[in-house]
């Protein structure tokens, strides 16, 4: 596999000079006692070391050793051990975590850089620390004091680990008739006995970390039926007298890809638990980890599509093959796959999504960190874009994680489809993304149906706000032609979701989703890419690109919204006419 170059770089561009936050860091009483410029800085060149140097080389070995399974017990592929340890001690572990509990209690814009190079380093390695983050999330917000007190500290250190128990054989996205019970002690009402078979649950066992604390959904005897029956619990491998509890790993799954993350059955033989939040609200509680989860998942899309990127950047400036129009080459004699217009299509494709990927990951991260340290006048509104575009971050970035990947294995060609530069294991491993955390369709859903429609799309009109009032404040410094494009893509997306908003008819709603989630997805990253060009506008090489770049992609990509708005203003009722008997 080639080697990993983190984009240190593009990462200090985001955060200093677009969104300019070492300096609304400093303004913030919480946060200026804990980060500044310099400590920025450091943190992900470390974090680049650390990535490049011992994470990224474990890869292509990691994929063809894969976890092994023996009698209840999962190990790991060489090296990852080391590794783990290494994160551990480095503190990546907590860098967004309550330091009252030993985390860094960094602001999350600064974490998803670090959580990228990881990704892009390794995907398999980065899921285990990232199911401990999200369950550490999850316990600092609905545990009791107690909990947090006996269970975080060794979890932000990494001496603990974290999984998520939902799926279930026969209950996967609808978690409503999942069958695990829970039945209170007469002995001791805290503790509860966990009984039943979860399904892919990842870190679900491993030999990484000394005590893995799983979060399990189950129901209560008097649960009421459905979603609204379902509580939370934690259900340690080691309870705290050493005594293993009675939950064990019955297999782990044979995969398409992540291979050298271990996917479990988990199997709670009347295991102890205790409850976690209030009975019957666990579905509430777990999706602040799903949430926490989902960024996360945006976040591999994007590592994964750099490195495809770097990849096949690199194989086409090296690999001579034919002769441009214009060569005078004799016939026995090629060029690099540069001098060809459709390969720089597809690598400028890969580079324009990926690197509006992550500023929109930079930018939903600050609408995290002002919802948890900002003003109250602040917090609303960065919540109200907060919960519409984290399923945009999922699902947008993960399908052009994957689309990426796929063009960095054309561009190699044969090669791509083999194993020596990495470019299929890319392929593999990213494809989970758009399934895991919810379907990609089903977050498409939740956008359209959960956030749109229930506001009649006035959440639509704060960010379509948001954009226009940018580009009338920087209409001197964005080119024309950009304006002009991404005003008319601003009105487009209105305009259909003024148009979805008449409907009433929930199977229309459904065949619009996907189509919606995208052209929201390539608005959005229109304004990303404004934002960008406003403020590269220097002579060194990174301002040169960007503004190279954003004309690609305002005159390449963005003009998908148009394919989009015609479909989504088209009849829908076209999906629903066949009889199901006729598939």
């Amino acid at each position: 596999m080639a080697d990993y170059t983190p984009t240190v770089d593009d990462a200090e561009f985001l955060l200093n000079e677009v969104f300019d936050l070492p300096s609304q860091w400093a303004a913030n009483v919480t946060l200026s006692q804990r980060i500044d410029g310099d400590t920025m800085t450091a943190m992900l060149n470390e974090c680049s070391k650390l990535s490049s140097e011992m994470i990224a080389p474990l890869s292509r070995n990691g994929d063809e050793q894969s976890c092994q399974f023996d009698n209840g017990a999962v190990t790991t592929p060489d090296g990852f051990k080391q590794a783990y340890q290494a994160y551990s001690e480095g503190g990546w572990g907590g860098l967004t975590g309550n330091p009252e509990f030993g985390a860094l209690g960094l602001p999350k814009a600064l974490a998803v850089h670090c959580e990228e190079m990881f990704n892009a380093a390794d995907i398999s390695f980065s899921l285990y620390p990232m199911l401990t983050a999200g369950a550490c999330l999850t316990l600092e917000l609905h545990a009791s004091d107690d909990i947090k007190q006996r269970f975080l500290p060794q979890m932000y250190s990494g001496q603990w680990s974290g999984s998520m128990c939902l799926t279930e054989s026969h209950a996967g996205s609808d978690l409503g008739i999942i069958r695990t019970k829970a039945i209170p002690l007469e002995t001791n009402k805290d503790i509860y006995t966990i009984s039943g078979s979860k399904i892919f649950i990842t870190g679900g066992e491993q030999d990484l970390s000394d005590n893995i604390i799983h979060l399990v959904l189950a129901k209560l005897p008097d649960a009421p039926a459905g979603a609204r029956g379902i509580s939370l619990f934690l259900v340690p491998r080691e309870l705290e007298n050493g005594q293993r509890n009675t939950v064990t790993c019955g297999s782990i799954e044979h995969k398409m890809g992540i291979k050298a993350s271990a996917s479990c059955v988990m199997n709670f033989d009347a295991a102890e638990g205790y409850l976690i939040g209030n009975a019957h609200k666990g579905l509430q509680a777990m999706f602040t980890m799903m949430n926490y989860e989902r960024v996360g998942v945006g976040i591999q899309g994007i590592g994964a599509a750099e490195r495809s990127y770097q990849c096949a950047a690199q194989y086409a400036r090296e690999r001579q093959q034919g002769r441009s129009s214009a060569s005078t080459l004799s016939a026995n004699q090629a060029q690099s796959l540069l001098v060809h217009a459709d390969v720089r299509r597809m690598l400028l494709t890969m580079r324009a999504f990926t690197e509006a990927g992550r500023c929109l990951s930079t930018y939903v991260a600050n609408q995290l960190d002002i919802a948890k340290y900002g003003d109250s006048d602040d917090k609303s509104d960065a919540e109200t874009r907060v919960a519409l575009l984290t399923p945009l971050v999922k699902a947008f970035c993960t399908d052009r994680g994957f689309e990426s990947c796929v063009l960095g294995q054309q561009v190699l060609g044969g090669h791509g489809y083999i194993r020596e530069w990495g470019q299929e294991q890319l392929v593999r491993d990213v494809r989970i993304t758009q399934i895991y955390e919810g379907t990609n369709g089903i977050q498409a859903m939740d956008l359209l149906g959960r956030k749109v429609m229930p506001t009649a799309g006035a959440n639509i009109r704060i960010v379509a706000d948001e954009i226009m009032a940018f580009m009338d404040e920087h209409k001197t410094a964005l080119p024309a032609s950009m304006a002009t494009a991404l005003t008319a893509s601003v009105e487009s997306l209105l305009r259909v979701t003024e148009h979805l908003c008449a409907m009433d008819d929930s199977d229309n709603i459904g065949a619009a989703a996907v189509y919606y989630q995208d052209l929201l997805g390539y608005v959005f990253y229109g304004y990303m890419w404004a934002k960008m060009v406003v403020a590269a506008t220097g002579d060194s090489q990174l301002h040169r690109n960007k503004r190279q770049l954003a004309g690609f992609y305002f005159n390449h990509l963005l003009p998908r919204v148009a394919g989009l708005q015609q479909s989504l203003m088209a009849d829908l009722t076209s999906m629903m006419l066949i009889d199901e008997a006729d598939f």
